[in-house]
C-alpha cells in the first residue's frame, strides 16, 4: 500500500469509540478557541464583503449558519464565510511542525456540513479529529519547502476540510482516494499577499474550507479525483515541494494524535512572532527592564520567520502590523501585551510602538532554524541605553502543547474574543462555553450558535 492508501484507509476505519477521551477534549477545546475566532472578527473588513457575496450568490435560506450574522445558507457558502471570518483576528489555533491552522479550514467545512445534514456533536468531533489528522500529517508531507511560497492553510486546508466533510458523510476507502484527488487539485493560496497588505488570507482559509466541502459533496454524487494526488509524479508534491517524506502521510496512525500536538495563539499576531514576544517579555520582567531603556532589540530566529514576516517593512493595516516583529514586540515592550485591542488601537498610532519597532531586527539562528518546525524557540538579544547586552529565551511559547492554555484560560480568551467585536452578551458568551462543553451529547445543532 502506498503511504496515500494507508492514510485513506485509516479515515474510512477511524471510529468515534477508538478516541480516546483526551482526543476529545483537546478537540472541544480547539472548536471553542475556533469560535472565538469567527465571531471577533464581526463587522470588521474583509468579512462582510465574504457576506454580501454569500447573500447575493447563495440561497435566501438554509439549514448551515453564518455565524457572526446568524444567517442560514447552504453549507458551502457557511463555510466560506465562517473559513474568512475565523482567520482575521489571528487568535485561531496553529499546529507547528506542519505549519497548518487546522481549525479555520477544518470547523466551518464540518460544522456547516453536519448543521445541513442533521448530524450530532459526536458525527462532529469524529469527523474534526478525522481533518486534524490527515491534514496536519499531508503538511507535515509537503515540507518546509512548500510554506516558503505556498499558504499551507490554504493549500493543505482544502485537503484537510474536506477530509472531515467525508468522514462526516461516512465515506469509504475508496471515496477517500477519490476525495484527496479532487481536493488536491485545487489547492492553492500564495505569500505574495504580505507585500501589499491585501485581503488574500481571508480568501485562502474561505476557500479551502468550501472548496474541501465541494470536493466532498462531489465525491458522495461519484465524481472520481486522481488516485495518487499526494505522492505522483504531477501530483502535489511534485509541484509544490522540494523535501515531500511521504512516509510522513502515515507515520503514527492510530497511535500518534496529532491533534493533540496543536498549540492555541495567545498573542493576535502571526505565530512566528511569538516565540521572540515571549523571549522579550520574559527578559524585561526578570531584569525590570522599561521600553526606554532598550536601544535595540535582535531577534534570532528561523527561516520561515524571515520569509513571512520580511515582507511588512512598514505595515499599512492593523492586520499587516500583525505580521511585523517590531510591531508586535513594540507592543509588548511598551504595552507588556499584543493583544486585539492594543492592536486595534495602538499597533499602527502609538509613537512609542512605531519608534521601537524601527530597533528591532531578525536574524537567522541555525539552532533555532534546526529546531524549526518541530519547536519554536524564542532569543532575543537586547542592548541597553548604558550598554549592557542581555539575552532572552523561550523554549516553548505560550500556548504551546507543554505551556498550553488550561479551560479557564481558554473560556477567558473566547469571552474577550466576544466582547471585542460585541459581538455576543456576557451571558450569551457562557451559553456558549457551556454548549461546547456539552458538545458530545448533542443531537442537533442546527441552533448552535443562536
Amino acid at each position: 500500500m502506498s503511504h496515500t492508501q494507508q492514510l485513506a484507509q485509516f479515515l474510512a476505519e477511524l471510529e468515534y469509540a477508538s478516541i480516546p477521551d483526551s482526543v476529545l477534549d483537546r478537540t472541544e477545546d480547539l472548536f471553542l478557541d475556533w469560535l472565538g475566532s469567527a465571531f471577533a472578527s464581526q463587522g470588521a473588513h474583509p468579512i462582510p464583503l465574504f457576506e454580501r457575496y454569500a447573500q447575493k450568490m447563495g440561497p435566501a435560506q438554509g439549514n448551515a449558519k453564518i455565524l457572526v450574522n446568524g444567517r442560514g445558507t447552504s453549507a458551502y457558502f457557511a463555510a466560506l464565510v465562517n473559513g474568512a471570518s475565523s482567520h482575521l483576528v489571528e487568535q485561531d489555533d496553529l499546529h507547528n511542525s506542519s505549519v497548518l491552522h487546522p481549525a479555520t479550514v477544518v470547523f466551518p467545512a464540518v460544522l456547516a456540513a453536519a448543521q445541513e445534514r442533521g448530524k450530532s456533536g459526536r458525527d462532529l468531533l469524529l469527523a474534526s479529529v478525522a481533518g486534524y489528522e490527515a491534514g496536519i500529517r499531508i503538511g507535515e508531507f509537503l515540507g518546509r519547502s512548500h510554506y516558503r511560497i505556498f499558504h499551507t492553510t490554504a493549500t493543505v486546508g482544502t485537503l484537510a476540510s474536506a477530509v472531515a466533510v467525508g468522514k462526516l458523510l461516512g465515506f469509504n476507502e475508496e471515496q477517500f482516494i477519490n476525495l484527496l484527488g479532487t481536493a488536491g487539485t485545487q489547492a492553492a493560496g500564495l505569500w505574495e499577499f504580505l507585500r501589499d497588505a491585501a485581503d488574500s488570507k481571508q480568501l485562502h482559509t474561505a476557500k479551502a474550507a468550501a472548496d474541501g466541502l465541494l470536493a466532498a459533496y462531489l465525491t458522495e454524487e461519484g465524481l472520481s479525483g486522481a488516485r495518487n494526488i499526494l505522492e505522483g509524479d504531477q501530483g502535489m508534491a511534485a509541484g509544490m515541494s522540494s523535501d515531500a517524506d511521504p512516509s510522513k502521510l502515515s507515520l503514527g496512525l492510530g497511535s500518534r494524535w496529532a491533534l493533540l500536538e496543536t498549540s492555541f495563539k495567545f498573542h493576535a499576531s502571526c505565530r512566528h512572532t511569538h516565540p521572540a514576544a515571549d523571549a522579550l517579555l520574559a527578559l524585561m520582567r526578570e531584569q525590570s527592564l522599561t521600553h526606554e531603556q532598550i536601544a535595540k532589540v535582535v531577534t534570532h530566529v528561523h527561516q520561515a520567520a524571515i520569509d513571512v514576516l520580511g515582507r511588512v517593512v512598514l505595515p499599512k493595516t492593523v492586520h499587516q502590523a500583525k505580521f511585523s516583529m517590531g510591531t508586535v514586540l513594540g507592543l509588548i515592550a511598551v504595552h507588556a501585551k499584543a493583544g486585539l485591542t492594543e492592536f486595534d488601537r495602538l499597533a499602527l498610532t502609538d509613537p512609542e510602538v512605531a519608534a521601537f519597532a524601527k530597533n528591532v531586527s531578525m536574524e537567522l539562528d541555525l539552532q533555532v532554524d534546526q529546531a524549526y518546525p518541530q519547536r519554536w524557540l524564542g532569543r532575543v538579544e537586547v542592548t541597553t541605553t548604558d550598554g549592557r547586552v542581555l539575552f532572552g529565551r523561550c523554549d516553548e511559547p505560550k500556548g504551546d502543547p507543554g505551556n498550553t492554555l488550561s479551560r479557564p484560560e481558554l473560556e477567558e480568551k473566547f469571552r474577550q474574543l466576544l466582547a471585542f467585536s460585541a459581538a455576543r452578551t456576557l451571558e450569551d458568551s457562557s451559553l456558549l462555553i457551556d454548549r461546547v462543553w456539552a458538545l458530545r451529547e448533542a443531537q442537533d445543532l442546527s441552533t448552535f450558535a443562536e
